[in-house]
């Protein structure tokens, strides 16, 4: 298939496309480079420069849309939610748009948790109500939306998966943001000397060892599923599946098994919750098990983490 991947310069997108590009498929990767890197899009795959406003002309003779372009950060949306809802949206918007011009009915959709907001129940289920409670949760749930419009009033077929703490690498494929704000990566920085030691927010939750437990899945996994995913899209109709290992582990764990892989000791500091923290946040992915086959496989947090710092180390 001819496949447009936008941000597939991107953490996750580049996964994604690198998969894509072993399996056959011919690859169109955009992205504007403002937080992903020329270097991450995989060898076989070509490179168009742009942003989704410029997607019309990368539209041509594609069969179908992987979209990952999204501005991400919880806090900057808060502080800036008009450049969410300008880019996340509007920039989706015309992206629907561009495809429809261009007779390209298909499109898998890079979503999040953030889309459920404070959980009702410590395993979340797609037919959990959706609460987000920030501007980035907000402008993916409104694309969400916006994709069940287009399926109905011009049979866009379409699948969003909401996926949770992605982590892990693909060989030279890892998480490299320059505001970075997730655990693990933040934890090995400690261990490569970028970071003094590693936050952590709270040991007072009603778990096991006090500190919050999170649901992990591999990026290896996670791209996995998006492939799958396009084997699935259905003109007319849009699907939306959960993604994560079922489990979850704390932020006491993932440290311990991040001293535990790079043999360093890896220094912390222990501060007072943050407002909105849950204590369990795990998925339910027996939807996508169910109907698509799909199951994360690299759920051992040891091998999460040593991918993870295989790449970020070089070893």
């Amino acid at each position: 298939m001819r496949l447009l991947v936008t941000g597939g310069a991107g953490y996750v997108g580049s996964v994604v496309a690198a998969q894509l590009v072993e399996a056959g498929h011919e690859v169109t990767v955009l992205d504007d480079l403002s937080t992903g890197h020329a270097d991450a899009v995989p060898d076989g795959a070509r490179f168009v420069r742009a942003d989704l406003a410029e997607a019309h002309d990368a539209l041509d003779g594609q069969d179908a849309v992987l979209h990952f372009a999204a501005k991400s950060l919880v806090g900057e949306s808060v502080e800036k939610p008009e450049l969410y809802w300008r880019h996340n949206l509007g920039g989706t918007l015309a992206l629907l748009e561009a495809m429809h011009g261009k007779g390209v009915r298909r499109i898998v959709f890079s979503s999040t948790a953030a889309t459920y907001g404070e959980p009702i129940s410590p395993q979340i289920l797609e037919s959990d109500p959706p609460r987000p409670t920030n501007p980035y949760g907000e402008t993916k749930l409104a694309v969400d939306m916006a994709l069940t419009a287009f399926a109905g009033l011009r049979g866009l077929g379409a699948v969003s998966l909401r996926y949770f703490n992605v982590a892990g690498a693909y060989g030279r494929f890892r998480e490299r943001h320059a505001i970075e704000t997730h655990l693990i990566p933040n934890v090995l920085k400690v261990a490569t000397g970028e970071r003094e030691e590693v936050q952590v927010f709270g040991t007072d939750y009603p778990t096991p060892d006090g500190t919050c437990v999170r649901d992990y899945v591999h990026v290896a996994d996670l791209a996995r599923a998006h492939l799958l995913a396009l084997g699935a899209v259905t003109e007319g109709e849009h699907k939306i599946y959960n993604l994560g290992s079922g489990t979850g582990f704390s932020v006491k764990e993932v440290v311990d098994v991040c001293r535990e892989v790079t043999g360093h000791p890896i220094p912390e500091k222990v501060g007072p919750r943050r407002t909105g923290d849950p204590a369990v946040l795990v998925a339910s992915s027996d939807k996508i098990q169910a109907e698509l086959g799909w199951k994360a496989e690299r759920t051992a947090l040891p091998t999460i983490v040593a991918d993870a710092w295989a790449a970020l180390s070089g070893k």
